[in-house]
């Protein structure tokens, strides 16, 4: 019969904490498991990222090549077909932030001309692509440049 006094875990369910560098009869004594000497083998080892024993690391190995633009500007973009959509008269900044258009806030929007639009629709935004500004104009609408 079960009771309180006789509860115990299931056979293998508890396993005994491995004490190394406790003598020889551990069986893990001496070296405490690290094998013989080296770097390795000492307190206080840990190995950097990208480490590659001395040898030139891989890294340092390749060429490098092209360079970055500090000037560049990036832009979440936007097309006209998503704007339509929506189903708006008027689109602002916050707009594209609450409807989910775009995802980043650190970034710049532009407007691609990417779908037909049939009314006319005012637009906020910091750029328009070529097409995107004519299809605009086209039905009536506004594209007001930030």
């Amino acid at each position: 019969m079960i009771s309180l006094a006789n509860l115990k875990p299931a056979k293998g369910a508890i396993k005994k904490r491995k004490r190394i560098g406790r003598g020889p009869g551990s069986g893990f004594g001496k070296t405490a498991g690290k094998g013989m000497n080296g770097q390795k083998s000492r307190s206080g080892y840990a190995r950097k990222r990208g480490f590659e024993g001395g040898q030139m690391p891989l890294v340092r190995r390749i060429p490098k090549r092209g360079f970055t633009n500090i000037f560049r500007v990036e832009y979440n973009v936007v097309n006209l077909a998503k704007l339509e959509a929506l189903g708006l008269e008027e689109v602002t900044l916050a707009d594209f932030y609450t409807k989910r258009l775009v995802t980043d806030k650190n970034l710049k929007i532009k407007i691609l001309g990417d779908g037909e639009i049939t009314k006319k629709i005012k637009i906020h935004a910091h750029k328009f692509s070529k097409t995107a500004l004519a299809k605009i104009e086209k039905v009536g609408g506004e594209a007001i440049i930030l």
